[in-house]
């Protein structure tokens, strides 16, 4: 595409913006200064001229990206100037190429901004037209004719333009005049010609005086001198077989190939047709990698050619005869470019992190590639080799940028060796490849993860406070302080009480220890929540289960609930003598809080009064006796019963058992002339019993009155709806199922009351009819009722006119048979009554004979 033309303005030249779709470059600019401008003056004010505030270059860290080792030039981010940083030697830069200039770029970060620089150095008259010998020593035959030229030594003058070369002069005299020739590459060299003959007799030699001046201001020249020495007649001159030869070969040809083979002819005879070949007008500091053999005219090669540095070369061919006489023509060197330069990787803008949050697209650097081959050799490719997920961008002149093709994440891998490579399109391609390190940057996207689901433990009861429990562990597979994992209680309750009352959790390690000791019959489980919490922004965490199941300790002895061990009165039971082998005198009844075998009981008698007539039941703490009572044996037997539990070490307790051997309470009473009874007990005693006889009373009064009130109602019910026209329907209380066809009670209930002298060994059986066996289930319900079968009564008689009167109610049940469901709670109620009666009625008989004692 066609560039608009350029703007000059104060002597520099500005570039208008390019059109690019390029992310990068936003703008060029040019500017020209001379050479040999001190260090630290002022180049130009790119923030000016680019639009950009001072502010903006410090914010970015501007700075020059330059592709040569020389920084010529700095940036003053504080002004916005670009300035002189070392001398410029334009002749040491461009040589002979015109203009000279040098391209550099400024990077701005934040976002990324590029901006091409273009400085263009002016030549100065620094250099005055020097010959390459301070004098010219020319051997002229006087048979030379008219016309003839001699070439002579060019002056070179390093400054290109007005300031370089311009022209010859050559001190008057009457033999020589001197002509002024232009080269196609614009250097000038000057012939001497011959315009009157020599005449050695007359002068054998002449000198005179070269001068070469430039058109610098102020000018400037140099001047050499030539010797003319007239020799004696040698009238041909060498003559070449072309005027021009030209030949091109390859740069990477090695030293000693002969690139051309010149040859020239000398009209004369003998030693005066001897023709020598031989370089000429050689630029003064000029080293041209060719050699020719003096006397067969080959044109070989000496050193490394190198297209980049010197593309052709234009030689001055000489050939003379042994008498001065010479001939000229000239040798055109074209060097072919072959691709033997690989392409040279810069990171232009480089931090070598990123983090791995970053988002698809985010430039990670700013690559130049260059390669010093032209054409298809120069033109290079940059991409990436690896699977890794970054791609190369293409940006402006050799520019690429590395941006990110996916999501990132630094647990999976926190660190990428990418490898550039560019390579050109030369045949065979050439690359180059560079490693860069980078490293992704944590951010906090991992919470703690605890190594188990559930923790639990079991710790023995009564422990020391303070003791480690267990520790829980939770890894974050961030780094640094977003990995640091601190580990917190949650706050719940315990009965009532904060959890941190019984366990604390250590923040760093997650050590978890016992506040207090530890009861097993009060707590038999901790369950808490411990949150793992690391130290992001903002934080993570993850919370885990920790359960504490407390062991039991044998560390509680049974406790005796019966017999009752009172300090005021003795208790005995009363073993009639006609009891048989395995009469059950008493039971020992016992508990133990622990648990597990720390709670399994056994009972054992320690001492008694006569071992051979009890025994005590190992497992169920049964006392019963192991043979027939006899008339023998004393009335007054003590027994002394050890419970321990099954813990190590055991624990036990005692319990004493009086047994009275007697058929009545007189023959009881005689025997244990010790026991005493408190006067104010015996007033309070028999008040209450008056009092729960007298609710009783009342309790079966109502019963009485509220089941007759039943019967009735459900007699007049009959008698209407026999007399209705209506259809029957049964009734079928929930739960229950008619199986006979006789109501909702089909069977009778029958009870019997057996009672001994002791009130704390009568019982209340309920039997069922018959010997049937009915199982009654409702399909709606989940329950069952076996009935079992009436046990025959231990006693054979009652003792007490209240037992004989409630005989008749408990003999015949039948009255019950026929009443609705609710009737059924009142029935149980009225058996519970009986049942309480009795016992009242033993204590009542008992207190009557205490007071009769009295």
């Amino acid at each position: 595409t066609k560039s608009p033309p350029f703007v000059e303005e104060n002597g520099m030249v500005l570039l208008p913006p390019i059109s690019t779709k390029d992310l990068f470059c936003t703008g060029q600019i040019r500017y020209s200064i001379p050479e040999e401008m001190r260090k630290g003056l002022f180049v130009g004010d790119v923030a000016k001229d680019l639009g950009l505030d001072v502010k903006r270059l410090v914010s970015g860290r501007a700075r020059l990206v330059i592709n040569d080792n020389n920084q010529y030039v700095a940036l003053d981010q504080n002004k916005g100037h670009i300035v002189v940083n070392e001398r410029i030697d334009r002749e040491k830069l461009c040589a002979k190429k015109s203009p000279c200039s040098f391209s550099l770029e400024i990077v701005l970060e934040d976002p990324l901004e590029l901006f091409s620089v273009t400085i263009e150095i002016q030549d100065v008259n620094d250099h005055s037209p020097s010959f390459p010998k301070k004098e010219i020593n020319l051997e002229i035959s006087e048979s030379t004719p008219t016309g003839t030229v001699f070439l002579l030594d060019s002056a070179s003058d390093p400054d290109v333009g007005i300031n370089s070369l311009q022209s010859y002069s050559l001190k008057a005299n009457d033999y020589f005049v001197l002509k002024q020739h232009t080269r196609t590459d614009g250097s000038k060299y000057a012939e001497m010609m011959l315009q009157s003959g020599l005449d050695r007799e007359k002068q054998n030699k002449h000198t005179l005086i070269l001068t070469a001046v430039d058109g610098g201001e102020p000018q400037r020249s140099g001047t050499v001198k030539i010797n003319v020495s007239v020799l004696d007649a040698n009238d041909n001159a060498p003559v070449f077989t072309l005027p021009l030869y030209k030949v091109s070969v390859l740069e990477n040809a090695l030293p000693g190939t002969t690139v051309a083979r010149v040859s020239a002819v000398d009209a004369d005879e003998g030693y005066n047709g001897n023709v020598t070949y031989s370089f000429t007008h050689l630029e003064e500091g000029s080293s041209y990698p060719f050699q020719i053999d003096s006397y067969t005219g080959e044109v070989k090669i000496t050193g490394e050619l190198d297209y980049e540095v010197f593309p052709n070369y234009e030689i001055n061919l000489q050939a003379r005869d042994p008498w001065g006489v010479v001939g000229v023509s000239k040798l055109i060197i074209e060097i072919t470019d072959v691709n033997d330069n690989t392409p040279f990787i810069t990171m232009a803008s480089y931090s070598g992190k990123i983090s791995e949050d970053s988002t698809p697209g985010t430039v990670v650097a700013l690559i130049s590639v260059q390669d010093k081959d032209s054409g298809k050799n120069g033109q290079v490719h940059l991409n990436i080799i690896e699977n890794i997920p970054f791609k190369i961008k293409s940006s402006l002149r050799n520019y690429y940028a590395l941006v990110t093709e996916e999501n990132l994440d630094r647990e999976k891998r926190s660190q990428y060796n990418i490898t550039l490579t560019a390579t050109d399109e030369g045949l065979p391609s050439l690359s180059s490849s560079k490693t860069v390190v980078l490293d992704v940057t944590d951010v906090n996207d991992n919470a703690p993860a605890f190594s188990q689901s559930v923790y639990s433990t079991r710790v023995m009861e009564n422990n020391s406070p303070g003791v480690s429990v267990l520790s829980v562990n939770a890894k974050d597979s961030d780094e640094n302080q977003n990995a640091r994992v601190s580990y917190i209680l949650e706050n719940s309750d315990v009965s009532g009480s904060p959890i941190s009352e019984y366990v604390s959790v250590n923040a760093e390690n997650g050590d978890i220890r016992a506040v207090r000791s530890y009861d097993y019959e009060q707590i038999k489980e901790l369950t808490f929540v411990v949150k793992a919490q690391d130290g992001g922004s903002p934080p993570l965490s993850s919370n885990v289960t920790v359960k504490i199941m407390i062991q039991d300790q044998n560390d509680n002895a049974p406790q005796v609930l019966y017999p009752v061990q009172t300090g005021g009165s003795l208790v005995a039971e009363m073993v009639p003598r006609s009891a048989d082998v395995g009469y059950l005198v008493t039971k020992v009844v016992a508990v133990d809080v622990d648990s597990g075998q720390n709670a399994w009981l056994s009972y054992k008698l320690q001492k008694a009064t006569d071992r051979a007539l009890f025994e005590v039941g190992l497992q169920n703490g049964e006392v019963r006796t192991i043979r027939q009572v006899t008339d023998k044996d004393a009335v007054k037997q003590r027994l002394t019963v050890i419970v321990e539990d099954n813990g190590q070490p055991s624990r036990s307790a005692t319990v004493i058992v009086n047994v009275a051997v007697a058929d009545s309470f007189p023959e009881v009473l005689s025997e244990f002339t010790d026991f005493t009874h408190d006067k104010e007990y015996n007033e309070n005693l028999t008040f209450y019993l008056v009092l729960a006889l007298a609710v009783v009373s009342f309790l079966f009064i109502t019963c009485v009155v509220v089941i007759i009130s039943v019967k009735i109602y459900r007699w007049r019910q009959s008698r209407i709806l026999y007399h209705s026209n209506l259809p029957v329907i049964p009734y079928y209380p929930p739960r229950y199922s008619d199986t006979l066809g006789t109501g909702t009670l089909p069977h009778v209930y029958n009870y019997e009351v057996c009672r001994t002298t002791d009130s704390r060994k009568s019982d209340c059986k309920f039997g069922r009819a018959g010997s049937q066996n009915v199982l009654i289930m409702d399909p709606s319900s989940t329950g069952t009722m076996q009935r079992i079968q009436s046990e025959k009564s231990i006693l054979d008689e009652p003792d007490s006119p209240l037992e004989v009167s409630l005989s008749p109610l408990t003999e015949n049940h039948s009255v019950f048979s026929d009443i609705p469901f609710f009737a059924l709670a009142l029935e149980t109620i009225y058996l519970g009554i009986c049942s309480l009666m009795k016992k009242l009625h033993l204590y009542i008989v008992h207190v009557k004979y205490l007071l009769f004692r009295v």
